[in-house]
């Protein structure tokens, strides 16, 4: 899959300084391709999570449009982006996002069971996943039980359950060890190689020994 950014931008109002208007993300251009791993490096406040909002279709841009094998996003209607997201892309949020009612193998399925479809060779592949991901043992806990890196690891292999054309990672390591650090930036390396177009923003160094393109974004304004 091709994700095309084409002059997008967003702007916000600070609500206690009147009409004063804040640009977030200053007008970009960007084309992502299959099988590439981009990072996007930048410090906190820069507008990094910001773009990776808008192209992974959680936050409408002010300006501009973003594309997916020619498929405006912005274009569709709330249940055809909904729809296009869960089935084609992946999103790895900053911080916890498990659902603390549902076990592991529970919350690795969601996607599948969102819209109530069959999860039989869903399951095959969710086992594959936990054991790349060494969590296999952890199948029926709950994620009460649960370090932050199992955590992260288990988000990781929820955003990829469907086999997403794209993967987009916010702050993946952002709260994880060293070890878990290069075990999740390997393993978003390995799903690019597998022909998934990858994006992830962060902070950490570390990052760009795995990525095939590293970006940086400062003050709004992404940069080569």
């Amino acid at each position: 899959m091709i994700l095309k950014a084409e002059k997008l931008s967003r702007e916000f109002i600070r609500e206690s300084r009147g009409t004063n208007r804040f640009i977030a993300v200053k007008e970009t251009d960007l084309t992502v391709e299959g099988g590439i791993f981009t990072v996007i490096m930048g410090r906190s406040g820069s507008g990094k999570s910001t773009l990776l909002n808008m192209l992974g279709g959680l936050l409408e841009p002010t300006s501009g449009k973003v594309s997916y094998d020619s498929v405006d996003i912005y274009g569709l209607s709330d249940g055809e982006l909904s729809r296009l997201r869960n089935g084609s892309v992946g999103f790895i949020p900053q911080g916890q996002t498990a659902l603390h009612s549902l076990s592991v193998i529970e919350n690795i399925l969601m996607p599948y069971t969102l819209f109530r479809e069959d999860i039989t060779e869903a399951e095959k592949y969710a086992e594959e996943l936990m054991e790349r991901l060494d969590i296999a043992e952890l199948k029926n806990e709950m994620p009460s039980a649960l370090s932050g890196g199992e955590l992260r690891r288990m988000a990781i292999a929820r955003a990829v359950i469907r086999k997403p054309g794209i993967i987009f990672a916010d702050e993946p390591t952002g709260d994880l060890d060293d070890e878990n650090t290069e075990t999740v930036f390997g393993f978003l390396r390995d799903s690019a190689r597998a022909g998934a177009a990858v994006i992830a923003v962060t902070h950490e160094n570390t990052a760009s020994k795995y990525a095939d393109r590293v970006l940086r974004m400062t003050a709004g304004e992404l940069q080569g």
